[in-house]
């Protein structure tokens, strides 16, 4: 039936695929409204797989095409494009009824990012007399270094950063890891704020057993949201007009990089993306970057 399916279906995502758990519930939160979707439309509880075709999927999606955006509802149909394959490679159905199903056209919108000066002035904002200051210095350097995602950020470990070779270790999406380099602003920032936090820890006694790289004022691990916190308010501080996070930094250094003349795959690299198509959409911000250029400069424009 319709639930258990679905209920296998999510197991997998977990224990196979290693989801995150952001994309666990955003899966879940899909097949459950096409879940009570059917149960609605076909005045059941029990529905097999095998009774669903391309004309319910196509009415699911009509049901938000109102109040979603495209982005959205390209996102519910890959979810039931994920799902009913599941339910092939197992056997439980001979096609999918969601492959017949041709998806809106996706807005492209082009990342937020910064400037060189505006980046510039963010990241050396924070006070340096307290420690606070220095982690919040040593956050914003290794964003901008790095390009990670700030869940990635905040899930590292003191001993995932390797001062010998400048780099650190991330463990990306999928359980997938990658190397990424740090640049020498970062690598000083870092050592500034460790230094610090090893003269507390010998006031404490010694560290906890593989301690968190960045803490929050209590000594645990520092969350996401904080971090996003953070960095906003820097931004106003800073008088940055343009919304400033930790993914606008990611935005910002891919397209520096690729400003400066990196290859593509070298930065799909660094992002942890596993399309180039993803990766491409830098791409666009650069080119127009070119073309302003040309516009302004050529004298036969």
């Amino acid at each position: 039936m319709l639930k258990e399916d679905i209920d296998n279906f999510l197991t997998y995502l977990e224990k196979e695929k290693a989801f995150s758990s952001h994309t666990l519930r955003a899966y879940a939160s899909d097949m459950s409204q096409f879940r009570v979707f059917m149960e609605e439309r076909l005045n059941s509880h029990a529905i097999p797989a095998e009774k669903i075709d391309h004309y319910h999927i196509r009415s699911f999606l009509s049901s938000f095409h109102e109040s979603r955006k495209k982005s959205s509802m390209g996102r519910k149909l890959a979810s039931l494009r994920s799902f009913f394959r599941f339910l092939v490679k197992r056997g439980r159905l001979e096609q999918s009824p969601a492959e017949l199903i041709f998806g809106p056209k996706q807005e492209r919108p082009i990342p937020i990012f910064l400037p060189v000066d505006e980046v510039f002035a963010l990241v050396e904002s924070p006070q340096e007399s307290t420690i606070l200051g220095l982690r919040n210095r040593a956050i914003l350097e290794t964003l901008y270094s790095t390009g990670l995602r700030v869940g990635e950020l905040t899930s590292l470990n003191r001993k995932d950063v390797d001062f010998g070779q400048d780099l650190v270790r991330v463990m990306g999406k999928g359980k997938k890891e990658r190397i990424v380099p740090l640049g020498a602003k970062a690598l000083s920032a870092l050592k500034t704020y460790l230094d610090r936090v090893h003269e507390l820890d010998r006031r404490k006694g010694g560290p906890m057993p593989n301690p968190p790289l960045f803490l929050n004022s209590q000594g645990g691990r520092l969350t996401p949201r904080s971090v996003a916190r953070m960095t906003k308010r820097y931004g106003v501080l800073c008088g940055i007009l343009k919304k400033v996070s930790p993914h606008s930094l990611r935005h910002t250094f891919a397209t520096h990089l690729l400003d400066a003349g990196a290859d593509l795959r070298a930065v799909q690299e660094l992002l942890g993306h596993v399309s180039l198509s993803t990766t491409q959409k830098y791409t666009q911000v650069s080119m127009d970057k070119l073309m302003e250029v040309y516009d302004r400069c050529h004298p036969r424009r």
